[in-house]
């Protein structure tokens, strides 16, 4: 039994956000095969018929009823709750987007109806999503918008299918597509991706060890973006732990005992020379192993799983060399050196040396051209991903240069443009340490400007302090406030308490009264009174000015 032999574990959140009704519906059913999750974002506004938990019910009710991974029989599921959905709109039109994945354990398969998602997660990135069927979406598939600018375009609630849709229904359901172990795949519906980004989600799932864990804290990254109104949100996080394996050799099992048992046959009724029938009997073995071989490494190249796939091809080609059929011997030559190519450009772009990831990705495209077989779209995906790397690296690289130059405004710039890349293409790993050098050249910027703010406030200073000497204490004053105002813009307090304490002997200085010359008055005489001692003149250029 698959279940058994696997290990998928399953946690939700669904709420009804600011709202007194929640909308979303979510449930799933594990059976001995094949397991299904479907979740359901109700669209209409009626209270008495919930839409979301109609087609929720009535897709569940007819895959429990008969499992299956079959595109026709999936979209027979959902069009059947589709009509039920039409034919219960009396006082309202009942409409609800849908996500729905079904899996035997080894391979899965997902149909969209509307604008609720998939995400698809693997080795800490994302390694795919569901499209929406909405205008926003077909948009950016004509390239007039980023993919990412979906999340929050105007149009992305203008969908071009959904269930309950009155003139035509056409979902999308997807091809088998493999699953390989600490998978983990992420169905929601819109009130949260509208509001979690895609990067966010990485580092939720890079702190998170269980599902549970996951939904946790995409619900507190949502919630702590304080929106006015929060949405009806669900989340459900399916960690595929362990995924069933097929173990390719049993296929052809079958036909090694076929075939050795027609060669005894032969060896019977022909009544032929030991030798021959023994030595016949091996050309049956080696010709079974080789196709054996070669279909074992077929399905590990369909799956990507290359290492694997250049050890059965080398075995294949070793059973080919002992039949002396050159042709196949050619063949597993060139399939494993196709391979290793992968392997190589796997290897390169985790160590980070993407220029040689590319080479070896580009050489097994042009090799790849051939075999149908091969997952062209997954070597694309490489190519691209390594472009990607390569020009946000090379922006990087700028501005690791201007940095050491001192142009931290430049380097600022050059970290920026990596930065924003990055976060485009769903590069987590590369985007923190962006991020550090970004903020590394952003906190020298900011050193630069406040050395700058600090001259501009020295001048100031001792400009109020020539004025001060010069008794211009109004003149003084505005000087000092200008120098208190920069002083406190680059927070330097014990320089804005001194520039206080001068603005108030300033002050004092201007509401002074004006002292009378000596011998104006009759009060003073040019000569001392006897008795009394006359009072040295101040000396010293600054003897007027204010001190700290």
């Amino acid at each position: 039994m698959r279940k058994e032999n696997s290990n998928f574990k399953t946690s939700f959140v669904s709420e009804a956000g600011s709202f007194l009704y929640n909308k979303d519906y979510f449930a799933y059913v594990e059976l001995d095969d094949m397991a299904c999750w479907v979740v359901a974002d109700g669209l209409d506004a009626d209270r008495e018929a919930n839409s979301a938990e109609m087609v929720v019910k009535s897709i569940l009710g007819q895959f429990t009823e008969k499992p299956t991974m079959s595109r026709l029989r999936l979209k027979r599921y959902m069009q059947e709750a589709h009509e039920w959905l039409r034919e219960e709109s009396r006082r309202v039109r009942l409409k609800a987007s849908l996500i729905l994945v079904v899996t035997d354990y080894t391979k899965m398969v997902w149909a969209v109806a509307g604008h609720a998602r998939l995400y698809h997660f693997r080795g800490g990135r994302l390694f795919r999503r569901s499209q929406d069927q909405s205008l926003a979406q077909t948009m950016a598939n004509a390239g007039e918008i980023s993919d990412t600018a979906i999340d929050h375009y105007a149009e992305r609630h203008n969908l071009l299918h959904y269930m309950g849709r009155p003139d035509g229904f056409e979902p999308f359901v997807s091809k088998k597509v493999p699953l390989s172990d600490s998978d983990v795949l992420l169905l929601c519906t819109s009130g949260l991706w509208e509001e979690v980004h895609r990067l966010e989600m990485l580092d939720a799932l890079e702190e998170a060890k269980e599902p549970e864990d996951f939904t946790d804290t995409l619900e507190e990254v949502l919630l702590s973006k304080q929106c006015g109104t929060v949405n009806n949100y669900t989340a459900v996080a399916v960690y595929v732990n362990k995924a069933f394996k097929e173990e390719p050799k049993r296929k052809w099992q079958q036909l090694k005992k076929w075939l050795l048992a027609l060669v005894m046959l032969a060896i019977a009724g022909g009544g032929g020379i030991y030798l021959y029938a023994k030595e016949a009997a091996v050309k049956a073995e080696n010709l079974a192993n080789m196709i054996e071989f070669q279909q074992n490494a077929d399905t590990y190249m369909k799956e990507g799983d290359y290492a694997k796939a250049v050890k059965e091809y080398s075995e294949a080609r070793n059973m080919a060399k002992r039949l002396n059929d050159r042709y196949h011997r050619d063949l597993f030559d060139q399939k494993q050196r196709l391979m290793q190519l992968m392997v190589d450009g796997d290897s390169f772009f985790k160590e980070r040396d993407f220029t040689k990831a590319l080479d070896k990705y580009e050489k097994a495209q042009e090799e790849a051209k051939p075999y149908k077989e091969f997952n062209h779209k997954d070597l694309e995906d490489k190519i691209e991903s390594t472009n990607q790397y390569i020009q946000i690296m090379g922006w990087v690289q700028e501005g690791d240069i201007k940095f050491e130059a001192q142009d931290f405004i430049g380097a600022r710039s050059s970290y920026q443009k990596a930065r924003r890349a990055a976060i485009e293409e769903g590069f987590a790993d590369a985007e923190k340490e962006i991020r550090k050098k970004q903020e590394d050249a952003e906190e020298k910027v900011s050193g630069l400007e406040k050395e700058k703010r600090l001259i501009e406030g020295d001048k100031f200073e001792k400009k109020g302090d020539q004025l001060f000497a010069a008794q211009d204490y109004a003149g003084a004053i505005d000087a000092y406030s200008a120098a208190q105002q920069i002083y406190q813009e680059i927070d330097m307090l014990e320089r804005v308490l001194g520039m206080e304490r001068k603005i108030d002997k300033a002050v004092d200085k201007l509401q002074l009264p004006s002292q009378p010359a000596a011998g104006t008055d009759g009060s003073a005489t040019g000569t001392a009174t006897a008795g009394t001692e006359q009072a040295p003149p101040a000396t010293g250029a600054n003897a007027d000015e204010p001190t700290d």
